[in-house]
């Protein structure tokens, strides 16, 4: 009987691609000592399916390596980077990476999600991001979440079957908005909520990580004045 082989990855960020090319989209990022179950392998690529929410993708052989288990115990890094020490080399590992217990120094942080939303302000925004180099829409929101010992799923329509629907009137910081194509009806983009300065704010990836205004209708852009999402529905996700 065949054991099922399980990686993990010591860099502080790869990518996952939708195929076994280095011209293929980069759909997701894998974060240090994320693991994951291996599925198929070639000469170069090998298909993975990530253990904390099931993702599927492809990524250069090189660059893991075979674990004995998937985590057990660790901590989550917290801050935007933390500088860890793997075989005596440097690691700076993203927020949301999974680092053994003993490597982790600075164990007593305690933020809020939006404390830690607000680290990423200016991040370009980079399609399969997951770290403060470049990050994407629910990349942000699951990264976000996670520092704050909340899992969620990876992409936003996935993320927007989770928790409780709340109405635009009773919406409170740290909620979920979700917008939605007016066309097709499908759930592409998010960010989270909070109130500053009497008004209801969204911080967001679009083009960057950046501080938008949310109405019952969608984000409005005081810089172009101009409505760039339809919202679609507000979720409240809690531990």
């Amino acid at each position: 009987m065949s054991t099922k082989k399980i990686g993990i990855n010591n860099l502080s960020a790869i990518p996952m691609r939708i195929e076994p090319s280095d011209k293929a989209e980069i759909v997701n990022q894998i974060l240090f000592g994320e693991t994951f179950d291996i599925l198929e392998e070639n000469e170069k690529w090998t298909k993975v399916k990530l253990k904390h929410d099931d993702y599927i993708g492809w990524i250069d052989k090189k660059q893991w390596k075979e674990t004995a288990q998937h985590q057990q115990t660790h901590n989550v890094v917290k801050e935007l980077f933390q500088e860890i020490l793997v075989d005596e080399k440097k690691i700076f590992a993203p927020m949301g990476s999974f680092v053994e217990k003993r490597k982790l120094n600075k164990l007593a942080i305690k933020n809020s999600i939006l404390h830690d939303a607000k680290l990423f302000l200016e991040t370009p925004y980079f399609w399969g991001g997951r770290t403060f180099f470049g990050i994407d829409c629910s990349g942000f929101t699951q990264v976000v979440f996670r520092a704050n010992g909340i899992n969620i799923l990876r992409d936003a329509y996935q993320q927007a079957t989770l928790g409780e629907t709340i109405t635009f009137e009773n919406i409170r910081n740290e909620d979920l908005a979700f917008f939605e194509n007016p066309e097709t009806k499908k759930i592409i983009h998010v960010g989270i909520i909070f109130k500053e300065d009497k008004k209801i704010k969204i911080i967001h990836a679009s083009g960057k990580v950046r501080v938008d205004i949310l109405t019952n209708k969608g984000i409005y852009n005081e810089e172009t004045k101009t409505q760039t999402h339809v919202l679609c529905l507000i979720k409240r996700i809690s531990k």
